[in-house]
């Protein structure tokens, strides 16, 4: 491979640009909703230090994608339910933080090995296949639109019932429980949600990089804000940003596009934990 190459591979779409965006208009839609609900649920994601729980989620959920192409089933339900079922082993039975480890560590190699077990015995396109770990961004068909817009709304209303107990628990759980907060049954459906959100992540960024939509925008509004409510903001802009700046810049060649949407995110984070150092430096001079 030469330079022509790889620029062909990443601009050679360019004079079709316009015709290539219509046809993934969809994709750019499932981009905004993922990357505003999964901004804003990365800050509970961070708070809870459950980084390592949105990867155990996504394994699961890519063995329920594999299953479903397998069988002949739609892909998103697949998806969901292999979330939700790793979600609620992991809320069920990781209620501590070292049994939560010890249990994502161990749903990890098992879904992701029923994952390419299943991949194996699939007989179609390996487009279909590759897609599941790495995103695709025309795979988001019309009638799968709607359903993935269904569920991000679904997470955000879910989110915005259970925010203030959600919040608490996150911050202090010993005084939120001793203060009367069901703090069970909001971790378990803080848990649901993320399973949820992350079953659309999967869909549009694939099982591998789900962590760049759902902890690295969060990552990087803490570096920069701490109030209540800068950080939910600029944590679902960041994600926004990343996930329809990464497919804009995606369709203009052949490259997949988890590649865009990593760098982009990634890039935003170097840029905000350089922002927040410097105005560390700033304060302590100044005190």
């Amino acid at each position: 491979m030469n330079w022509n190459d790889i620029a062909d591979a990443m601009f050679g779409g360019l004079p079709f640009y316009g015709e290539i965006l219509a046809l993934v208009s969809n994709s750019v839609w499932a981009g905004a909703v993922l990357g505003l609900v999964g901004g804003l649920v990365g800050v509970f994601v961070m708070q809870r230090d459950m980084a390592f729980a949105v990867h155990g989620i996504s394994e699961l959920s890519f063995a329920g994608a594999a299953a479903a192409l397998l069988i002949g089933w739609d892909v998103v339900t697949g998806s969901i339910v292999g979330s939700l079922i790793a979600a609620a082993l992991i809320g069920v039975l990781g209620a501590k933080a070292r049994d939560r480890n010890s249990i994502i560590g161990v749903l990890m190699p098992f879904g992701l090995g029923l994952g390419i077990l299943f991949l194996s015995l699939y007989d179609g396109r390996s487009a279909n296949r590759f897609s599941l770990l790495t995103g695709q961004i025309v795979s988001v068909q019309t009638g799968q639109l709607g359903w993935l817009i269904a569920i991000g709304a679904v997470v955000l209303v879910g989110l915005l019932l259970i925010w203030r107990p959600l919040r608490f628990d996150s911050l202090d759980p010993q005084s939120a429980a001793a203060r009367g907060v069901p703090t069970t049954a909001v971790s378990l459906g803080f848990m649901l949600l993320l399973g949820l959100i992350v079953a659309v992540a999967v869909h549009i960024i694939g099982a591998l990089l789900v962590m760049a939509l759902l902890v690295t925008p969060a990552a990087a509004a803490v570096r920069i804000a701490s109030g209540p409510l800068s950080v939910p903001l600029l944590s679902a802009l960041f994600g926004f940003v990343s996930a329809v700046g990464g497919i804009l810049l995606a369709i203009m060649g052949t490259l997949p596009v988890s590649p865009y949407i990593t760098t982009i995110s990634f890039v935003i984070y170097l840029v905000c934990r350089v922002v927040g150092a410097r105005r560390d430096r700033v304060t302590r001079a100044a005190a």
